[in-house]
């Protein structure tokens, strides 16, 4: 049965619902009151013009965009600069930033082979600088601008020093890092057969500038096969003493070379892959016909590893050479016996020195092809 005492009930409990809406307007300007008078008249103001003028207003903006309209020099001064305002602008405490910048800008890069030939690359670029503590931001398109600068070069370590160069002094800042990363081609030969293929190469040219002292840094990631020393004397076992066929579990897995270079000498990223495969020559293959492919369980069966062996076989290849003095191998064998990975790594020198582990150290060395 209609009521009209409910419809009245109901009504009341929508306006006291809304009510805190409709006077926000005088409570806002009852707080702004303590703070200062002529800010409020400000405030004010734009709440009128929030309650109707800047609906006209707003209808008088232009909504089709000005292709003619050329940003001279003048007009460029107006424009707002937030990160180059002044450090009561600063959120959280003032506090040095180590590292602030842009990550994975690609452009292609021309880089030098060792046998003089030149490859012209898609490379991702991260670029970064300190940040003083009372500094409010860094203007990051100046990092890209003046690596652009040097785009047209073949890059090598000098090159990177120079835009590194240019971009610190750019944003005026003490450290500084450049980071390219790029896929590598490098010609492999089958095993038997005599047919090439490319074998592709994960690579990283780091140069950090950090007061003033300079460290470059060559990645390399190697893919190779490992075959469980453990598994394939069980499989023998079972062979000799029952005449059972068995065969040893073996997993792609890989290895992360870091490598610091002494200034006063070179090395080519050919010369660090072809260390891995003196050190662990199991390396996955291009071309295979079957002659290769039986080829290569022999190659597995000859050079069984656990992840410790890998490690320490990577080690004494880099110790031999003159030009690599701190380095770090990470070792990710991905078991094709137990769910779960085995994993190892071993530092030399204080520039890799490490406690903990990323969280994703690991995780990262995966190939999926």
């Amino acid at each position: 049965m209609f009521s009209f005492q409910k419809v009245l009930s109901g009504l009341n409990w929508i306006f006291s619902f809304y009510a805190p809406f409709v006077s926000y307007q005088k409570y806002i300007k009852e707080k702004l009151v303590n703070i200062h008078n002529k800010d409020v008249d400000v405030v004010s103001d734009s709440l009128e013009e929030f309650g109707g003028d800047a609906k006209e207003r707003s209808s008088h903006l232009e909504r089709q965009y000005d292709s003619s309209f050329k940003a001279t020099n003048e007009y460029i001064k107006t424009l707002p600069d937030l990160q180059n305002g002044p450090a009561s602008l600063i959120k959280g405490v003032n506090k040095q930033i180590q590292h602030v910048g842009v990550s994975n800008f690609k452009l292609p890069i021309k880089y030098k082979t060792r046998d003089g030939s030149e490859l012209l690359i898609e490379t991702s670029v991260t670029g970064s600088v300190s940040l003083d503590a009372n500094k409010k931001g860094i203007n990051m398109s100046r990092i890209m601008r003046s690596f652009y600068k040097h785009a047209d070069s073949q890059f090598n370590f000098d090159v990177i020093e120079a835009a590194l160069d240019d971009y610190k002094s750019d944003l005026d800042s003490i450290d500084a890092r450049i980071l390219m990363k790029f896929s590598f081609p490098m010609k492999k030969k089958s095993l038997r057969s005599n047919l090439e293929g490319f074998q592709y190469y994960n690579i990283a040219l780091e140069l950090v500038d950090n007061d003033s002292a300079r460290s470059k840094i060559i990645h390399v990631d190697y893919v190779y096969s490992s075959t469980c020393p453990c598994s394939l004397e069980l499989s023998e076992h079972a062979r000799s003493e029952r005449s059972q066929l068995a065969t040893p579990h073996s997993q792609r897995s890989v290895a992360r070379i870091s490598a610091l270079i002494d200034p006063t000498k070179s090395i080519w990223v050919e010369d660090i892959i072809e260390l891995c495969r003196k050190a662990v020559p199991t390396e996955t293959q291009v071309m295979v016909k079957r002659e290769d492919e039986q080829a290569f369980a022999e190659l597995n069966a000859a050079n069984p590893i656990f992840v410790e062996d890998a490690a320490r076989l990577f080690c004494k290849k880099l110790e031999s050479h003159s030009a690599i003095t701190d380095f770090r191998i990470v070792v990710n064998h991905q078991e094709s016996l137990h769910s779960h990975d085995a994993v190892s790594v071993l530092t030399s020198g204080p520039t890799f020195a490490q406690t903990g582990l990323e969280p994703n150290l690991f995780q990262s060395l995966y190939h999926t092809g």
